[in-house]
């Protein structure tokens, strides 16, 4: 059976490890030394853990103290945001966020209709474009959060992945690879020809296009090969390595404006959340 803690031994735990003893932190939380005591013997009893021992007049935690003592700060700030949520309906929107195609998907299937899902009231802008707009948006002011791709070198990665070579196998043997690709800008576009280009493999592009579903398209008809990451064609293997010219890793970068309201930082958390599932650290 599952154990349930309830917030209020837990933020009596929390006040006697910040007052030192039972003795101040019974004023902190407005009951008795005896009736303090007796609360963190049903905390320990249902955790069946030792949580603290004394030596002398002093308290000290043990390692299962230690332990529960961060998630139950945690626990408890998050309890007391969802009040103070709640009560003053503070996800009203509007918020806004933009992403580049290929988490467009998931993100709106996942993301935003969790948060829709948990907070109804709330207003949310979504913008689908490449990442060079999007930041520029949200240097502007436009946007709130921007979820995009940068160069795997990024200090603020939420996630890196990488890049690989997809399309038909029978066209690895033509002279001149058949290319399919995004318009500019385009950091999958520039990766594939720089490596075809260092290594002098003949290319030439078949099709271009503004549309990732476009893309995956035509990249399924036959008509180029091209580079992306697993999100590209999740239920497809890429060509067997070493066929074509390596290919840089990349970075999957999720920033946010100058919004910091709790609306937009429990969705830039839902987002972080989800990115870091889509995509492996590599």
């Amino acid at each position: 059976m599952a154990i349930n803690l309830p917030t209020n031994l837990l933020r009596s735990f929390v006040a006697i490890v910040d007052a030192g003893s039972m003795l101040h932190a019974a004023d902190q939380v407005f009951v008795t030394q005896s009736a303090l005591s007796l609360q963190v013997k049903r905390l320990e009893d249902a955790l069946q853990q030792a949580l603290f021992v004394r030596d002398g007049r002093r308290l000290s935690l043990t390692p299962a103290g230690e332990l529960l003592l961060d998630y139950a700060r945690r626990l408890l700030t998050l309890h007391d945001e969802a009040i103070a949520a709640v009560a003053s309906g503070q996800f009203s929107g509007p918020i806004r966020i933009g992403m580049v195609q290929d988490f467009a998907e998931a993100l709106l299937g996942d993301v935003l209709a969790r948060f829709s899902g948990l907070h109804p009231e709330s207003q949310v802008y979504a913008r689908v474009a490449g990442t060079a707009e999007l930041l520029s948006l949200l240097a502007r002011g436009q946007l709130d959060i921007v979820i995009g791709y940068a160069g795997a070198e990024e200090p603020d990665a939420a996630s890196i992945a990488a890049m690989a070579w997809f399309g038909k196998a029978d066209l690895l043997g033509r002279d001149v690879l058949p290319l399919a690709v995004l318009e500019k800008p385009c950091r999958f576009r520039e990766a594939a020809i720089a490596a075809l280009d260092a290594t002098g493999r003949p290319w030439r592009i078949a099709i271009e296009t503004p549309n990732l579903s476009t893309l995956r398209a035509a990249v399924g008809a036959g008509l180029g090969v091209t580079c992306r990451t697993a999100l590209f064609l999740p239920d497809a293997d890429p060509l067997p390595a070493g066929v074509l010219p390596s290919l840089p890793q990349v970075a999957c970068i999720i920033r946010r404006g100058t919004a910091d309201d709790r609306a937009t930082r429990r969705l830039l958390d839902l987002a972080r959340e989800t990115v870091a599932g889509m995509q492996p650290v590599l």
